[in-house]
């Protein structure tokens, strides 16, 4: 089923000698996946022979290909797919990769060529960019079998030591180390070439895009990064300290009063809104007795008050939901819906100087969706619904289904990419 749950999943380090334990895992891997696959195999061909969802689709009367192509799952991985076909259909991100000259790494033959520098543990023969740029080569090819990623998996196993292992993973946190690790990798530069060359004959890539976290801009900061200002006041003598921070993404809180679980037969309360989120994570707060500020002025920790306010904002808005919390010793998941706009996400109001930015420069269209389905963070199972050229598609590891927009509203959004909307030159203010 979809809401798969996934329990045996402890990594086991203490192997014997002839490495049985790995073996007997692998083996009972293979059985649950080939249990898995025969069961989605089955539904596969139900859904080819629906029109709606077959491979050839009929849009304004004419038969057209579908191309998307779907993600093996490796043992669990469906954590990693899922963030993979989000960023697959970015488009701006994606053709940087694309668009890339393709690695040679052994025998001398990169002479004359420009390659990738990594910083992956020393190990020369590894690149997580050249993988990365591989998997989204392979995605949209119009292929009718699924991608297997499994050479990218293992560079993210040999430069990512906690994803390791065959249990489920956070897709977020997967994210976060995904993208930081190409950040880092990318300002090696080329083959000696200053980054800074490659980025200025990427014409998508404009020389505003000052926001930096750890060193010099890449492709990930240009595009994901924005700035946000942390305003700290002193309770006690009103002393305001300002200090700016690079992010790649928000993680919002689901306000409390929208965490309780209903009943049937209770009535339904407000329903928790994506503005709401925002506003609770931009809100004046008074920080708790165990967030006490260390006042200048005052010389000691004092009570005070925190805002955050935008100061720049990304070409692409990544927000996170935070789903899981801990309670004690457990790990719980908030399943309340929130309901987000397909288009036109308004940031205006968040903005620090919201009279700098023009009519359209802070309206947001929607382009994926990550969602997680079952109870908690070390099981169940992501898939994720993304937009391509006007087509919304739902991908579900190895599966791929057209879908409506209907269908990708009523989704209980764990991570949402948002794309700046270019504005139209000579566009009159809606």
């Amino acid at each position: 089923s979809e809401n798969a749950d996934y329990r045996c999943d402890d990594f086991v380090v203490n192997d014997t000698k002839l490495g049985l334990v790995q073996k007997v895992r692998e083996h009972l891997q293979n059985l649950e996946n080939s249990a898995f696959t025969s069961d989605r195999h089955r539904k596969r061909k139900l859904l080819e022979n629906s029109s709606l969802n077959s491979k050839l689709l009929k849009v304004n009367g004419s038969t057209t290909t579908l191309c998307a192509t779907g993600l093996r799952n490796l043992g669990n991985t469906c954590f990693m797919n899922a963030i993979l076909q989000s960023l697959s259909n970015i488009q701006q991100f994606c053709c940087y990769f694309k668009e890339l000259p393709a690695v040679e790494l052994r025998n001398g033959k990169t002479a004359g060529r420009r390659t990738y520098h990594t910083r992956s543990q020393g190990d020369n023969n590894v690149s997580l960019v050249e993988e990365f740029r591989k998997t989204l080569c392979a995605l949209w090819q119009g292929n009718q079998t699924a991608f297997s990623p499994e050479s990218l998996f293992y560079v993210v196993w040999k430069i990512m030591p906690n994803f390791r292992g065959y249990q489920q993973q956070d897709a977020h946190e997967f994210m976060r180390y995904l993208l930081d690790h190409l950040h880092l990798e990318l300002q090696g530069g080329f083959n000696g070439v200053p980054r800074s060359v490659i980025l200025q004959e990427n014409s998508n890539l404009s020389a505003s895009n000052k926001c930096c976290i750890n060193g010099a801009s890449t492709v990930v900061t240009a595009i994901f990064g924005g700035i946000l200002q942390n305003e700290v006041n002193c309770l006690i003598c009103g002393t305001e300290s300002r200090k700016f921070d690079p992010f790649l993404d928000l993680s919002l809180d689901i306000p409390s009063q929208f965490r309780n679980k209903r009943t049937k037969n209770q009535e339904s309360g407000p329903m928790c809104t994506l503005r709401d989120c925002l506003r609770s994570f931009t809100d004046l707060e008074e920080l708790d007795e165990t967030e006490l500020y260390m006042c200048h002025k005052c010389k000691k920790k004092q009570k005070s008050t925190k805002k955050f306010w935008i100061q720049k904002l990304p070409k692409v808005l990544c927000l996170h939901l935070k789903r899981f919390h801990w309670t004690a010793y457990l790990r719980n998941k908030v399943d309340t819906y929130v309901e987000f706009p397909l288009r036109g996400l308004d940031m205006k109001c968040y903005l620090l100087e919201p009279e700098n930015s023009g009519p359209e420069s802070c309206l947001y269209d929607l382009v994926a969706v990550v969602v997680h389905h079952g109870s908690g963070v070390g099981s169940g199972h992501y898939t994720a619904y993304a937009a391509h050229e006007g087509r919304w598609f739902h991908f579900n590891d190895s599966t791929v289904t057209l879908t409506d927009e209907e269908t990708v509203g009523k989704a209980k959004a764990y991570i949402l990419f948002y794309v700046e909307r270019q504005a139209k030159p000579g566009a009159e203010k809606l």
